[in-house]
């Protein structure tokens, strides 16, 4: 059963979601809170979407009710994605986990779905801001914070899980951040993590060379080689994680088709949702790349929403069959090891 959220707290480290009454609260935070800072949870607006400003480097994605609706439409494609499974929420085999941990949790569904699966596991889901959430379960903890500072959580995580991380971090950032999962795992956990390729594909010619969804990947590889931060983190995660010591690292990579038409009736709900996901998505993963870093000068608000106009049209289009490719790697960290996590980029 789930409780009411009552307050807001910020932790000197973190800022925390958390019930009153009813609710596991951990020692290390329970005395060292104090309210939120408004002008945090305000963000900063620019061309009508709202933005994160904890961290002082950019981050491209929206921190508002609209985008918090497309990450719960992109939920709920991961879990159609992932149907076939007995667990459609993670692949690593964690049977019984006690301490659970996401990484850019967003809106907080994949969170709230794994404390409800595991209601004697604490979760904790943690991002650059709050999630709206008004309810979740005792046993699901929110927190803002940074996770390129060092993390002050006392336990060490059974499972460390990551989705929609492209665009976050720069290389350097990246291999932070595992090696920070990697310290934080108990010897034997797993860490997983899920990307989205951006890019429109497709294997039977139905999308014309000038089809502006051909356009799109580049556009953005582009604009993310500009800010810093690459795209194709599909291309270099593997690597990254093999780096930061995990062993046993296995790797799956599907094709998403964007829209209904496969015929394959079993994916149709699941391409139904994916595409929704494109069409709610596409102005607020676009509005802040293009208008600082698009190609070959910034764009305009009204040239993004002209862009991404054309960009619908086109999915809705039954006769390109336009997939993207989406890629989960899940890896352990051994028993034993000599690695330990200095510094920070």
């Amino acid at each position: 059963m789930a409780n009411k959220l009552e307050d807001i707290k910020i932790a000197p480290d973190s800022i925390v979601h958390h019930p009153k009454s009813g609710t596991y609260e951990p020692d290390d935070w329970q005395s060292e809170t104090t309210s939120i800072a408004t002008d945090l949870y305000k963000g900063f607006m620019e061309n009508g979407r709202r933005y994160q400003t904890l961290r002082s480097s950019e981050y491209f994605s929206p921190a508002d009710e609209q985008q918090f609706e497309t990450y719960e439409v992109g939920h709920f494609a991961a879990l159609l994605m992932n149907s076939e499974r007995a667990n459609p929420l993670y692949c690593a085999p964690v049977q019984n986990p006690r301490h659970v941990l996401d990484i850019g949790t967003g809106q907080g569904a994949w969170a709230i779905d794994i404390a409800d699966m595991f209601p004697n596991a604490v979760v904790r889901g943690v991002d650059l801001f709050p999630p709206p959430n008004t309810w979740i379960p005792p046993n699901c903890l929110f927190e803002v914070d940074d996770v390129l500072q060092r993390w002050t959580w006392r336990e060490k995580f059974d499972l460390i899980h990551l989705r929609h991380g492209i665009g976050a971090f720069t290389p350097d950032e990246w291999e932070y951040l595992y090696k920070q999962c990697y310290d934080n795992l108990e010897p034997g956990g797993w860490f997983e993590q899920i990307e989205m390729d951006i890019r429109c594909e497709c294997d039977d010619g139905s999308i014309p060379p000038e089809s502006v969804l051909l356009t799109w990947g580049p556009r953005f590889f582009a604009a993310g080689k500009k800010l810093g931060k690459p795209l194709d983190i599909t291309k270099t995660m593997r690597s990254f994680i093999e780096t930061a010591g995990f062993v046993d690292i296995h790797e799956e990579t599907k094709k998403w088709p964007i829209g209904p038409w496969p015929r394959d009736k079993s994916l149709k709900a699941a391409d139904l949702v994916n595409i929704q996901h494109w069409l709610d998505g596409m102005e607020g993963y676009s509005m802040y790349l293009l208008t600082k870093y698009g190609d070959p000068t910034p764009w305009s608000k009204d040239e993004v929403l002209v862009y991404v106009a054309q960009m619908r049209k086109a999915l809705k289009n039954p006769r390109m069959h336009a997939y993207q490719r989406a890629k989960r790697i899940w890896a352990k960290k051994p028993l034993s090891d000599g690695f330990t996590c200095e510094g920070r980029p």
